[in-house]
């Protein structure tokens, strides 16, 4: 079966966006005023939930051994990544000082500055890691703050797959469960689960409509009507909530309320629009993005983190719209070196592994 280019172009898009989210939110906080932060969300990390839900299916082996592969290569990075903000903490102070360090981690701003610099390894903070606590990485604060998504995405593809397998004639049941659940909670949030639950009921009815539209064709005619109901709900949502909700997008992202759901909403059926309709034919450079998506989204947390001791020195220079081009360019191209390094720090862990089970198989 020949790969559908087409979903690897999308997945390099929204990487891409991930990429321009986070030079906006992190380092472009100094700079970059909130409008542009704001439609910095239009697209958004609800693409990959749908990306995945269009090339998942019912067999339970083939996803829980794909999850496996993904928990093995996650934690082949987060080592690398501890060892790393380890390291860097122990040259810094061995060759300069405390308070270099400290102004070091200052650049990140308050909010991400340190308080508990140690010689020592925090080997608790590794653990965590592994289970899926992010606690900060103080050397790259970007990384462990965008890895949400993974949680989430492990979750909701455990639930997902349970139901394409085991349920596949009452999706569209489970679907509108998930489509209740999130207005309950948007309409009543006092009943709003802490934890992972208002995530995974909006995610996974993405997940879950994205499925349905596999291998399928939305009719040139009903197009213009969704982009209606969009246009529709993006006006009710200013009227009812007022024009400051503009302003709040992102603190209704986290998680997933009502006026985050109609802002992501164009993206969406923009995904689905074009689905089985723009033709990908050859691989490009957004397409090797998007097959190696994994590596970009852990490298853009380590470049947009670096990206803060750019923005520093240089947003009083020049105006913030080409301060932001340069440093979403430089934020590109970085993640391109690391995704690559990372890849190579990956074969590297696996063949450890692999060494390690023959020795102990022996």
């Amino acid at each position: 079966m020949n790969r559908d280019l087409y979903i690897d172009f999308a997945k390099g898009l929204a990487t891409l966006s991930i990429i321009f989210i986070h030079t906006a939110f992190w380092s472009g906080q100094f700079y970059i005023p909130t409008e542009i932060r704001v439609f910095s969300l239009v697209f958004d990390v609800a693409l990959f939930y749908a990306l995945s839900g269009i090339t998942s299916g019912s067999n339970i082996e083939k996803t829980f051994y794909r999850l496996l592969k993904l928990q093995i290569t996650y934690m082949i990075f987060v080592t690398f990544l501890f060892f790393l903000d380890y390291f860097f903490k122990v040259f810094g102070l061995s060759f300069f000082s405390m308070e270099w360090l400290q102004q070091f981690y200052s650049t990140f701003g308050s909010k991400y500055a340190t308080t508990n610099i140690s010689a020592d390894p925090q080997w608790q903070n590794l653990g965590n890691w592994y289970l899926h606590q992010y606690t900060n990485a103080d050397t790259f604060p970007v990384v462990m703050g965008s890895f949400w998504y993974l949680k989430v995405y492990f979750i909701l593809t455990v639930f997902g797959v349970l139901i394409l397998r085991f349920f596949p004639k009452h999706i569209n049941w489970f679907i509108g469960i998930c489509i209740a659940l999130t207005l309950i909670f948007t309409i009543c949030p006092w009943y709003y689960p802490d934890g992972q639950v208002g995530y995974v009921a909006f995610y996974l009815a993405i997940f879950l409509i994205a499925n349905r539209m596999r291998n399928k064709k939305i009719p040139t005619k009903i197009i213009p009507v969704l982009y209606g109901l969009v246009a529709a709900a993006l006006i009710w949502m200013f009227w009812y909530y007022g024009s400051e909700i503009f302003y709040k997008i992102n603190k209704n992202k986290f998680p997933p309320k009502l006026p985050y759901i109609i802002w992501s909403s164009f993206s969406l059926v923009t995904l689905f629009v074009l689905y089985n309709r723009l033709k990908i034919t050859k691989d490009n450079f957004i397409t090797f993005i998007g097959k190696n998506a994994i590596f970009f989204y852990f490298a853009q947390g380590i470049s947009s983190s670096l990206v803060y001791f750019l923005v520093v020195p240089l947003k009083e220079t020049m105006p913030w719209w080409i301060l932001m081009f340069i440093i979403y360019i430089i934020n590109i191209i970085l993640a391109l070196i690391i995704a690559n390094g990372l890849k190579k720090v990956d074969q590297l862990g696996w063949n450890v592994l692999e060494f390690l089970r023959r020795k102990t198989a022996s």
